[in-house]
């Protein structure tokens, strides 16, 4: 039996989209003053129109003060952010789907999700370090000697910091994904069960095109949250290559005033991938069937 694709929905009026726009946009309105200034202070700071001394005058001096470590971050940065990204997209969504089944599993996940979603990085943080640690919970659970041990934490894969992103991340795409499931997904399941379709073909022509907008964006924001976040990489992570929000906090930091500018250049960068993930998300949304 072959299925074709959800049909598109219904193209928005003039009137509604301009009411939609009209309750989103106090929001959107406080949204860009305060980060809109933010990154504002920061690009006039890295290129020294914003100098904490001394005269201001146009220099691009910050961007290449140090571009060995910027490199180096930036892949680091980049591995980390898309490992994760990968791997909480993945089990998110696979736990996603336990979760809709309707099973008593299903709760159990849902309950695990929502108990995670709560807990703070910081404290997630923590407790990968202490699970995955050489001398760890897991290695004394194992009976694994110490010098035995693979360096998950501090070591150059970075594995400890992907799997606490991936662990956080999973249960937030897990609760959205279920989200988008849960109000439609029964009807269109059985129907396409009475008809015949088995379940990879439930899968490829109802699942897929159900959550494939909704795991984009959480992927989107799992991804930019793990390039910018700071505490998980620096207290789970190596001290050299150092991610791009570590290397800015310690320029920021450093004594000399003069690392100011190379901090705010290296944040500059960060939201500037950022802001390239997001732009490519929108127009891998455009040419979706739930944009349209």
């Amino acid at each position: 039996m072959t299925l074709t694709p959800l049909a598109p929905r219904p193209v928005a009026s003039a009137r509604q989209r301009g009411r939609s726009v009209l309750m989103v946009l106090p929001a959107v309105v406080i949204t860009v003053l305060v980060v809109g200034g933010g990154i504002g202070a920061t690009v006039l700071q890295s290129l020294g129109l914003m100098p904490i001394v001394g005269e201001a005058s146009l220099s691009l001096a910050a961007f290449s003060a140090n571009p060995g470590e910027v490199a180096s971050a930036v892949g680091v940065s980049l591995w980390i952010a898309g490992a994760s990204t990968v791997i909480a997209a993945v089990v998110g969504t696979g736990a996603a789907l336990v979760i809709v089944s309707g099973r008593w599993g299903g709760r159990i996940v849902a309950a695990l999700g929502a108990v995670t979603v709560t807990v703070p990085h910081l404290i997630g943080a923590a407790t990968i370090g202490l699970l995955l640690a050489d001398a760890g919970v897991l290695a004394r659970l194992l009976g694994v000697p110490a010098e035995s041990w693979p360096a998950l934490v501090g070591g150059q894969s970075w594995a400890a910091v992907i799997a606490e992103f991936a662990w956080k991340e999973s249960a937030f795409v897990a609760l959205v994904v279920t989200g988008t499931l849960a109000t439609r997904i029964a009807a269109y399941d059985e129907g396409a069960a009475m008809l015949g379709a088995g379940r990879w073909q439930r899968f490829r022509w109802i699942f897929l095109p159900l959550i494939a907008p909704t795991v984009l964006i959480c992927s989107t924001i799992s991804f930019v949250y793990a390039l910018g976040s700071y505490e998980v990489a620096w207290l789970l992570g190596r001290s050299s290559p150092e991610p791009l929000p570590v290397l800015a906090v310690r320029l920021f930091q450093g004594v000399s005033l003069d690392s100011r500018p190379e901090a705010a250049a290296v944040a500059v960068i960060t939201a500037a991938i950022a802001l390239v993930a997001v732009a490519a998300t929108f127009i891998v949304l455009r040419r979706t069937a739930a944009w349209r």
